[in-house]
């Protein structure tokens, strides 16, 4: 595939506004690019857009959102410092009556667009790019692995840059227990102050 070079977030925003890599941008109402700091340290990968992304144009705008802006106030992080996308840009979802479903985005579609996460994250250059969820974490490291076995732990990147795995936002709201969610939270805004500690070491 001969796609032009892209330089800047305006000229990838426009380049995935276009992508037909993967069939799902014939279901999408549009394609949700990642947004934030040109030159953030840190930067935050989700799965993909939610309904509300969908509709918006803009990543973690929905109830996840909601969870991720509360953690990153209560990790000491400003959401304007960091650079939050999504590993595949466009919505894929199950129609149910007028519901949307979120539906998981298979291997090959993460594959397809993480061209696009390559890209932002050449552009950005983060110094830790952090994994929120499985599909985020196949899309970064290229390797299928579970949360839990690497979760809260720097690894290096081949890029020279670091990565943290963590809990995508949404996991947190599906837990019916409440001592139970309120441990994952205190664990999700640990693992965030993690990368504020040491984005602090590093100047």
């Amino acid at each position: 595939m001969a796609e032009q070079p892209v330089k800047t977030l305006k000229e990838l925003e426009e380049a995935e506004a276009a992508c037909t890599r993967c069939p799902l941008y014939k279901y999408a109402t549009q394609v949700v690019p990642g947004e934030g700091l040109k030159r953030a340290r840190l930067m935050l990968v989700g799965e993909q857009p939610g309904d509300q992304e969908d509709k918006q144009g803009r990543p973690f705008v929905g109830p996840a959102g909601r969870i991720l802006e509360q953690a990153l106030d209560d990790a000491g992080i400003v959401r304007g410092d960091v650079f939050i996308t999504n590993a595949v840009k466009h919505f894929k979802f199950e129609q149910r009556g007028k519901r949307r479903l979120h539906k998981r985005p298979n291997a090959y579609e993460i594959e397809r667009c993480r061209w696009w996460l390559d890209i932002e994250r050449a552009l950005i250059k983060p110094g830790i790019v952090v994994a929120l969820g499985a599909t985020a974490l196949r899309s970064v490291s290229g390797k299928s692995v579970a949360i839990k076995k690497v979760r809260g732990r720097l690894t290096a990147l081949p890029d020279g840059g670091r990565m943290l795995a963590t809990i995508h936002p949404s996991y947190i709201l599906r837990i019916r227990d409440d001592a139970d969610k309120a441990a994952q939270y205190r664990q999700f805004v640990a693992d965030l102050k993690l990368c504020r500690r040491e984005l602090g070491k590093s100047g």
